[in-house]
């Protein structure tokens, strides 16, 4: 390192960490600020699909409001809401690389510069005086909002396809001890599609290189920005160390600010999202603040309100459907239309779930025979060409048509359209003690679970699952699986 970065030891144990002592602001660093070339072009794709989106929401409402005999008034504005709109999605950092194809912040910021464009709008009329018509407005910024986010989830599928052959990647220095450091490296690369690759880990002088689980290049010296400049990386993520802190980390986001490097700090939380984290400074330190998950009260609530309205919706819509399938069930093969089984619901409560019967009437005589032959987790019995299966069976299983009447669960109360998924009396026997924490909500018919793999997944991904869902619970997760649920259920993967 140069004389203006002499390097400040951390020497409890022999030297640690090896980070600039002081990066005066006047002393030129090595800077990596030009972006990736993929950036750009992302950037540019996104304001381009913003600046159609806002088009074409314009010329909906003037068709819709003022046919061809548009005055000129109108004509300005049309002109001028299209860059407004690129220009409250900027402040809004809808075009921050950092939330380019991973995480809901994307389209988050789209919605709030749906609401800050109205307000906007509205401020603008009444502090001029100019008259715009609500009908033109109410109609503009909506479709202008629906466009954009189709149009950004297009582009962000196709970053996504991008990722999964190793494209457009952030390349990722790794700093701490063989044990943070290998569960880091671990999550990060979990999903392509967030774009995190990593390229080497920086471990304590102290640690040597030893036998760790670490599937990267690791690194011989500890001298963090020796190794974020030879591996040329956009971010370095520090997992949770002791002695890398306080002053320490802060110098050393320093010389990360100056040669454009992203420093990321992992706090060794694990399953907790977004919302339920916030930072909060006290006496000079920024402490993480936990919110407890909600599990009663006025969301839950309106989650009730939500199920029940939505489960009668779906009954009045699809009564043709479910007495189609009833009379198919009847007719295919001797036996009652719907299979009846108790399950545990919440708080331990025991209901009866229905579902259109799948299997022959002996299905569960013929159990005992079959379980050496389990494909399930080890605790649920699944087999993918179970022979208890009738031919109907199989095909409404293959589309999930057989879990249809668990809107009448849902309608009763016994069930949640959206939860984890509900559990045997004898699978609840066998839970350890945080798996009883999946019985804080009610069950549901779709969930985590049913987007991630159905069957496909062990007992321990299907519980982790599960208690995620639980611990991070909202309205805005609950419509996500429902949106995802479609495309699960038509794939058909893990379903048997």
């Amino acid at each position: 390192m140069s004389g203006a970065e002499a390097p400040g030891r951390l020497d409890g144990h022999g030297s640690l960490w090896v980070v600039p002592h002081e990066v005066p602001a006047i002393v030129p660093l090595p800077s990596r600020s030009t972006e990736p070339r993929w950036v750009g072009v992302y950037r540019w794709a996104a304001v381009g699909g913003d600046l159609m989106a806002a088009m074409l929401g314009v010329s909906i409402a003037l068709l819709t409001r003022f046919g061809y005999h548009v005055g000129s008034s109108y004509l300005v504005v049309s002109s001028l809401l299209p860059l407004a709109w690129v220009g409250v999605v900027a402040l809004s950092k809808g075009y921050d690389p950092r939330y380019f194809g991973a995480g809901p912040d994307e389209f988050r910021s789209l919605l709030r510069s749906g609401v800050g464009l109205t307000a906007a709008v509205a401020m603008t009329s009444y502090v001029t005086k100019t008259e715009i018509a609500r009908g033109f407005v109410v109609l503009a910024i909506p479709v202008m909002v629906v466009s954009a986010l189709l149009l950004r989830y297009a582009l962000r599928k196709d970053l996504h396809r991008h990722r999964v052959r190793g494209r457009c990647m952030h390349r990722v220095l790794v700093v701490g001890r063989s044990g943070p450091a290998a569960t880091l490296c671990e999550h990060l690369e979990s999903r392509p599609t967030d774009g995190f690759r990593v390229v080497a880990t920086c471990r304590p002088r102290v640690e040597g290189h030893g036998n760790g689980p670490l599937q990267v290049d690791e690194l011989a010296e500890p001298d963090i920005l020796a190794a974020a400049d030879r591996h040329a990386v956009d971010v370095v993520a520090i997992a949770t160390d002791p002695e890398l802190a306080g002053h320490l980390l802060r110098r050393l986001s320093w010389a990360l600010e100056q040669r454009g490097i992203e420093l990321i700090v992992s706090p060794g939380i694990i399953e907790v999202a977004g919302p339920r984290i916030s930072v909060r400074p006290v006496a000079g330190l920024s402490l993480l603040h936990l919110e407890r998950p909600s599990v009663s009260g006025g969301p839950h609530l309106m989650k009730a309100v939500f199920d029940r309205v939505v489960a009668l919706g779906f009954i009045a819509v699809l009564s043709p459907l479910l007495v189609g399938l009833a009379l198919a069930v009847k007719v295919s093969s001797p036996g009652p239309v719907l299979f009846r089984q108790q399950r545990v619901g919440r708080a331990g409560v025991e209901f009866t779930m229905l579902k259109f019967r799948s299997m022959y009437s002996d299905a569960e005589q013929r159990l005992g025979d079959l379980f050496a032959l389990s494909d399930g987790n080890g605790v649920i019995f699944k087999m993918r060409d179970d022979p208890r299966m009738t031919p109907l069976g199989r095909w409404i299983r293959r589309f999930s048509l057989d879990e249809l009447p668990q809107v009448f669960n849902v309608l009763r109360g016994d069930m949640s359209l959206v939860g984890p998924r509900p559990p045997l009396a004898e699978e609840v026997a066998l839970y350890a003690a945080d798996d009883s924490r999946r019985m804080l909500v009610k069950p549901g018919m779709t969930g985590l679970w049913q987007v991630s793999g159905r069957s496909d997944l062990s007992w321990d991904e299907s519980v982790r699952l599960d208690l995620r869902y639980v611990d991070n619970w909202s309205m805005t997760l609950d419509l996500l699986i429902l949106w995802k649920t479609v495309r699960a259920v038509i794939y058909g993967a893990g379903a048997y």
